[in-house]
């Protein structure tokens, strides 16, 4: 038998947007292996969000949005996340629906 996990759906209009608590992250890399292309781990050993031109958002609470196509990714990453420090919420409440403190 083949179990699939899929990401919950939060409506196909709602728009979500991540971010990382660097205060909480441990260097351990694998949000950048789930989706390298919006997580990069920076010269300090810290990851970070990237915003849709590829560019390292270093400000601490900088979101980027969460392209459709790359959700499962993105919330795999919260869910393997060592350090609890990947935060996906909708854009539209400011509610985490992914991460340490979704509820």
């Amino acid at each position: 038998m083949t179990v699939q996990h899929e990401a919950p759906t939060t409506g196909a209009d709602e728009a979500l947007e991540v971010w990382i608590d660097q205060d909480l992250c441990t260097g351990d890399g694998i949000c950048a292996q789930y989706a390298p292309e919006v997580f990069e781990l920076d010269i300090d050993g810290l990851a970070y969000v990237k915003s849709g031109d590829d560019e390292l958002l270093q400000d601490k609470g900088a979101t980027t949005p969460v392209p459709l196509p790359l959700l499962q990714d993105v919330v795999d990453s919260a869910k393997e996340c060592p350090g609890d420090c990947i935060h996906v919420r909708r854009v539209s409440d400011k509610v985490e629906v992914y991460g340490p403190d979704a509820e």
